[in-house]
């Protein structure tokens, strides 16, 4: 079949590496010796043993598990051997493995799980905090050592490894099972889609990436998103698709709308005066209740409820089939109610109510009982308990169902126009991507000039020229037509609504008020200024992008210094800020190779505490220590020591003193320059902006996300989008990403004319309103307003601004709000039939 498009994205994914082709993993000898994917596996409900974890050679529970890091990954081939591993760093691996950890602690929380690592890149958003959680379980040991698999026990089927200690020296342990943390290979006949769609790759067989576009093949018109970029974990997959759908956007603008086609419901049918007959359909999803929770008994517990009409069990309600089945039994049956037994409703009640529209029923009919992470993920070891918890619930939900009142949503008309908060690389590629796609962007920018942080890098380890770079995107900006820059810019007011936002900025155009329906926070972040290691005290002490600078520029004190020493991790994973900065190893090895590019004589040192050069940039580590860069790791208990002083002869020099911890005893190292790796820091005003955007942070201040992994450029406010440093630290070629990320869900709303606004609002009883304003005082969106009446001070809602969080409710002294589709009545009803009244006669007279 031949099919004519106008543009391609490719994202065939990744693989798995196959630990076979190397000899010494046993993998496929051993019965215990098992890969992470394998395991994943037997962790899961619809796993080969319904979530229990189970050894293959005898089907016992193992105790003692090990977990052996960068199987396939930070290996260079040895033709002598053949087929070998890979040279780049997978990723995703270290994580995932603390992942399985601590799945494999809920399972038992008596087992014993060892990780044998060399580097632990815990270098993602909150991946820092993570770790630590792993590593505080008890009975969880980390040991930074290679291994290998010498035997297998004959009778036991145990694995032995062996491994080195510092301390200890070459020790042998016995294990019940190893696990393989295998790293990610490039899909299977990656050549041959090459090859068809006439595309280059890289000496990886990954795509060959435009170095100031990640997203852009080597073929105009062909984008490239995912895993075929390289090895990356799920939120960069995820806004690098929706980057290149951005992409493909501004080729095909001139077509959009025209294919789309209207989706027309029936006719809805009003039943707010029939007796409620209910149908309770309850999820095995797959045995993630099934497993726990007896479905069947609870199929026939909820016929005997009142109202239910109708009940069955589905292997997975939110599966088409299923989805259509309620929508068919709600014709068939007559159904007015229906009652979802399944997982939670943040992602799938949108597609459950769905069903209801499909069936001429108002969606507010829908109820959703959550019978899975309220209970069965709970409760795994408690299954009489499950079941019995299962009937309350659903008892609960379908006491409620009784009382469900049809709600209307409301359209609210969209402005096209977009404001871009920030001038840096994110801000002003999300502005072109979007501007690009005909919409008018209003781009704010604190600063003076454009540019942000770049402005102090002058390359990047893929070879990018970073300002030749930006001076040409910044020439892209002010050509642009649809593009207003507003410098010097501070936002001194934020307000309204998805599609219909107006936002006060005052700038060099003087004080303007700009309407516009989507906002992007795009402000970037800082580099924290040291206040140890004699920063600010020495001249010979600076940052790594300080560094950077002089490297470029050509001072005569750091391209001629006989010793450089590097420190990192200045400023971040400590108390202060518990997060890695993600960046700072792989500036430091570009710094490096550059002061041995320009004089290989120069001693290069670099004290780390874990390298998380990951990606591709494990080549550049290896160049670097290739051409004699020394690294150097020290203990966070135990940091490097600097002090002025002498060389031997009689330079001056800084002396640090540091502890290598492979030779087990104290080195003094001659510095003629120091760079500390400067933790990335939230941005000045970063506070400021959330308040007035109402966006949330993260605990290390950056801005936080609606979902990490499925929405990784929106915020929970919707009609608000976030991209680059202000996110978290991230390289230029990410921030590209996720620029283009941004816009392209910026663009999936101002393409539409309409958005619809939840009818799960709240609605004032004035005849019970005092006008003491307690609501109005708690309200994060300013959906409330106190005015004057005749009756003295009321309460009004403006329901398009409201979000029903339901925080007025439970302020309110008389009652006199109540949240639509969470009304007093319905939430007490789901009490009244949990705790039976007798019960509770009983208590009050014991009491």
């Amino acid at each position: 079949m031949e099919v004519n498009v106008g543009a391609i994205i490719l994202s065939p994914g990744i693989e798995p590496f196959n630990p076979k082709v190397k000899e010494e993993y046993r993998y496929g000898k051993f019965a215990n010796v098992v890969t992470s994917m394998d395991y994943e596996r037997l962790l899961s409900s619809t796993g080969p043993y319904q979530g229990e974890i189970l050894r293959a050679s005898d089907k016992k529970h193992p105790h003692k598990i090990a977990w052996i890091q960068c199987v396939g990954s930070r290996q260079v081939s040895d033709p002598a051997r053949g087929a070998g591993g890979n040279s780049y760093c997978s990723a995703v691996c270290c994580t995932y493995t603390q992942k399985q950890v601590i799945l494999t602690k809920d399972h038992d929380a008596d087992a014993e799980c060892t990780i044998f690592h060399n580097d632990i890149r815990s270098y993602g958003k909150d991946f820092e905090r993570y770790f630590q959680r792993t590593e505080a379980l008890p009975g969880v040991r980390f040991i930074r050592s290679y291994t290998s698999i010498v035997r297998e026990e004959p009778k036991s089927k145990n694995v032995t490894v062996r491994y080195a200690t510092p301390d200890q020296g070459v020790k042998e342990e016995e294990f019940d099972m190893v696990v393989l943390s295998v790293g990610l290979n490039p899909p299977t006949g990656v050549k041959n889609i090459a090859e068809k769609f006439g595309i280059e790759l890289n000496h990886h067989n990954f795509c060959k990436l435009d170095s100031d576009n990640p997203m852009k093949t080597s073929r105009p018109g062909i984008f490239v998103s995912g895993g075929l970029q390289g090895p990356v974990d799920i939120p960069e997959s995820v806004f690098s698709a929706s980057g290149a759908g951005s992409q493909v956007g501004q080729l095909l603008d001139y077509r959009r709308g025209n294919l789309s086609r209207e989706r027309i419901y029936p006719a809805e049918r009003d039943v707010s005066q029939e007796e409620p007959k209910i149908g309770v359909f309850v999820c095995h999803c797959g045995a993630n209740i099934g497993r726990i929770v007896n479905v069947p008994s609870a199929v026939e517990y909820a016929l005997t409820l009142p109202n239910v009409v109708y009940a069955q069990e589905q292997l997975f309600s939110c599966a088409n089939n299923s989805a259509r089945e309620i929508t068919d039994k709600v014709k068939e049956k007559g159904l007015n109610r229906v009652v979802v037994a399944a997982c939670s409703p943040r992602t799938l009640e949108p597609l459950f109510r769905d069903t209801l529209r499909e069936a001429g029923i108002n969606q507010y009919y829908y109820e959703m009982a959550n019978i899975r992470e309220h209970n069965s993920w709970v409760h795994a070891k408690e299954k009489e308990e499950a079941t019995q918890k299962a009937y309350d619930i659903i008892r609960m939900s379908v006491a409620r169902a009784c009382r469900l009142k049809p709600l209307q949503e409301f359209d609210l008309p969209v402005n096209k126009a977009a404001l871009v908060v920030g001038g840096g690389i994110a801000g002003m590629n999300c502005a072109l991507s979007i501007a690009n796609q005909g919409h008018e962007v209003h781009l704010a920018e604190k600063e003076a000039v454009l540019g942000g942080i770049a402005r102090k890098i002058h390359s990047t380890l893929e070879g990018l020229d970073v300002q030749a770079y930006l001076l040409d995107l910044i020439e892209k900006v002010y050509r642009h037509r649809l593009i207003h820059v507003y410098h010097e810019a501070a936002i001194t007011d934020a307000a309204g609504y998805i599609g219909n936002f107006v936002t006060t900025v005052k700038s060099d155009r003087g004080v303007t008020q700009i309407k516009h329906g989507a906002a992007v926070i795009a402000t970037g972040a800082e580099v924290y200024r040291p206040v140890e290691y004699l920063y600010g005290e020495d001249d010979r002490v600076m940052t790594h992008l300080e560094l950077e600078e002089q490297i470029t520029k050509g001072e005569e004190k750091v391209i001629h210094a006989e010793s450089v020493v590097m420190i990192q991790c200045v400023g971040c994973r400590n108390e202060d800020r518990n997060y890695c900065s993600r960046i700072c190893c792989s500036e430091s090895v570009k710094n490096a190779l550059k002061l041995k590019e320009i004089n290989p004589d120069t001693d290069v040192f670099v004290l780390f505490r874990d390298m998380r050069t990951y990606g591709f940039k494990e080549d550049d580590y290896r160049e670097a220590a290739n051409r004699g860069v020394r690294f150097i790791r020290y203990e966070p208990q135990d940091k490097p020591q600097v002090e002025p002083g002498e060389s031997e002869d009689g330079r001056p020099v800084l002396k640090v003193t540091v502890t290598d911890y492979i030779l087990g005893k104290k080195l003094e190292l001659d510095a003629d320059i120091i760079a500390l790796a400067a933790a990335v820091i939230p941005s000045a005003g970063t506070k400021e902006i959330a308040g007035l955007f109402k966006v949330t942070l993260s605990p290390d201040g950056f801005f936080k996300e609606a979902h990490v992994k499925l929405r990784p450029v929106e915020f929970g406010t919707d009609g608000v989008y976030l991209c680059g440093l202000a996110h978290y630290p991230k390289f230029i070629q990410e921030t590209i990403n996720q620029a283009y990320g941004a816009a392209g869900r910026v663009l999936t709303l101002l393409s539409r004319d309409m958005v619809t606004a939840s009818g799960s609002v709240c609605e004032v009883d004035e005849k019970k309103c005092m006008g003491c304003g307690a609501c109005v005082s708690v309200c994060t969106y300013s959906a409330l307003e106190l005015r004057e009446t005749k009756q003295g001070k009321k309460v009004t809602i403006n329901p398009v601004l409201c979000k029903g969080d339901g925080l007025c409710n439970t302020k309110c002294p008389t009652g006199a709000i109540q949240l639509k589709h969470f009304t007093d009545e319905e939430v007490l009803s789901e009490i009244d039939v949990l705790i039976p009244e007798e019960e509770v006669t009983q208590a009050v007279d014991a009491a």
